[in-house]
């Protein structure tokens, strides 16, 4: 059955795989190397905010519109037309059966209007309205709490529409919503209200959508080896996952900035259920027994790759140079210890994520992580990280400037891990790290998205005079 998906103009490219994820989640059944169907309305392009997608039932739409943080509605579509003549038509012609039993006599309905490209006034609207006298509509109006909402919706014809490309022909759209969006959600969790927060907390809406492509949902344990202040947790928590974090710094997940502003306290500010546990670990040294394995159904996290906050591995400057030896800590001074840590670049971390990921996913379990694109003067682009393990199902590209964006890499474990796999796993890693630009390697994104004022700019005059501080390139890091 065809939906009209009606989506909030934001994140481009997020939107189809949150829907496509969320639809296997409520159970929608896609065959293997497929995903959904899509297709477009006529005269419209990818970046339009009314998309069809074919579903098989209307509760899956209905779930998919109620969780998504894109998705503006669903509708089961009873017309369109490029004018209010062809609209006519096109629901006369819509099957009575399907209609007609949501226009009886002991139903209340509301019909909403609009429209996107143009604000119309309430006296336009009202026309629109009243345009509809062909629709047998027998029941009461209640515009608080109806039985059924009906959408009348219009894209105009303009040659330009909020940055969209030109729209070449008017298009109306009139359906009953069959399942809409809880935007209380994100005012409700957004970061200027959260207890705990630290420089590289995920945007709550950005780790929503994560979490959707994680599929996480009751009875399930979502892990984030780089949980920091627990925000992408937070989010699993509220979709009934189980969650588990780990971060290298003992003092953000042990102290936080007191007993009531810590990560717990995120949890405890929502009613959330507290993590099963929250490690000081280090990814590239981890302490997992070595036949433990498959007990994760999801991977979510954001890798410090450089530009707010550079990654750490264990063993500090002189230890990884070699110039002392390991040492031990007496017991005395555990307590209070703080491990010291060296520079971890973003080719090792990402090696390290994988490797943990597909020894410890459990089959079919997701992969979730950010990953950095800086692109070189020629217009290339970095290549993306692979495993034999695991099966690329999504790609969604956050652009943050004219140089530099982040893409969201959704993965799927399709293949269990074993010695041999870990073998095929090096040699792809090899090719991978051989294949990168060298700030990949050498961590030095941060330098590539900021960089100090032209000298040609700086002004010798004492009153205009300012220090040539870094400049960022973007305007969202």
């Amino acid at each position: 059955m065809w939906f009209l998906c009606v989506f909030y103009h934001r994140l481009l490219d997020f939107r189809k795989p949150e829907v496509e994820a969320l639809a296997e989640l409520f159970g929608e059944e896609i065959a293997e190397n497929e995903s959904l169907q899509w297709r477009l309305p006529e005269h419209h392009h990818n970046d339009t905010p009314f998309h069809f997608v074919q579903l098989s039932s209307e509760e899956i739409a209905r779930n998919i519109a109620k969780r998504s943080i894109l998705v503006k509605g669903m509708y089961e579509l009873w017309g369109e037309g490029t004018c209010y003549e062809e609209l006519k038509d096109s629901i006369q012609s819509y099957p009575d059966s399907r209609k007609l039993q949501f226009l009886t006599s002991d139903s209340t309905f509301r019909i909403s209007v609009e429209t996107f490209g143009k604000a119309l006034t309430f006296e336009e609207q009202k026309d629109r309205i009243q345009s509809l006298t062909y629709i047998p509509f027998e029941g009461r109006v209640d515009l608080k709490n109806p039985d059924h909402n009906f959408f009348l919706m219009e894209m105009i014809e303009s040659e330009e529409n909020n940055g969209l490309q030109p729209i070449l022909q008017r298009r109306i759209f009139f359906g009953r919503e069959v399942g809409f969006a809880d935007r209380k959600l994100l005012p409700t969790f957004q970061l200027k209200s959260r207890t705990y927060l630290g420089p590289t907390a995920m945007d709550a809406e950005m780790a929503f959508l994560m979490v959707n492509q994680a599929k996480a949902t009751s009875g399930k344990l979502v892990y984030d080896p780089f949980v920091g202040t627990g925000s992408i947790l937070v989010s699993a928590a509220r979709f009934g996952a189980m969650t588990m974090g780990a971060d290298i710094d003992i003092r953000v997940v042990r102290d936080g900035r007191g007993p009531d502003c810590n990560v717990w306290s995120n949890f405890k500010q929502y009613g959330l259920p507290m993590p099963v546990a929250l490690l000081r670990m280090d990814n590239n040294v981890p302490p997992w027994r070595s036949g433990l394995k498959e007990i994760f159904d999801a991977i979510i996290c954001d890798p410090p790759y450089g530009v707010r906050a550079g990654g750490r591995k264990s063993g500090g400057r002189k230890i990884l140079r070699g110039t002392v030896d390991p040492y031990t800590v007496p017991d005395d001074k555990r307590t209070d210890h703080i491990p010291s840590t060296g520079a971890y670049s973003l080719v090792e971390c990402v090696h390290d994520l994988l490797h943990l990921a597909a020894r410890m996913l459990v089959m079919k379990g997701r992969l979730v992580f950010f990953f950095p694109v800086l692109r070189d003067e020629t217009g290339s682009e970095v290549k993306f990280p692979e495993h034999p393990c695991f099966k690329l199902v999504a790609v969604s590209e956050q652009i943050l400037s004219s140089r530099y964006s982040r893409v969201l890499l959704t993965m799927v474990k399709v293949e269990p891990y074993s010695e041999d796999i870990e073998e095929a796993a090096r040699l792809m890693h090899l090719e991978f790290r051989e294949n990168h630009l060298k700030w990949l390697e050498d961590g030095n994104i941060h330098s590539s998205v900021f960089k100090p004022i032209d000298s040609s700019q700086i002004h010798t005059d004492p009153k205009t005079f300012k220090d040539p501080k870094p400049k960022y390139r973007g305007k969202y890091v």
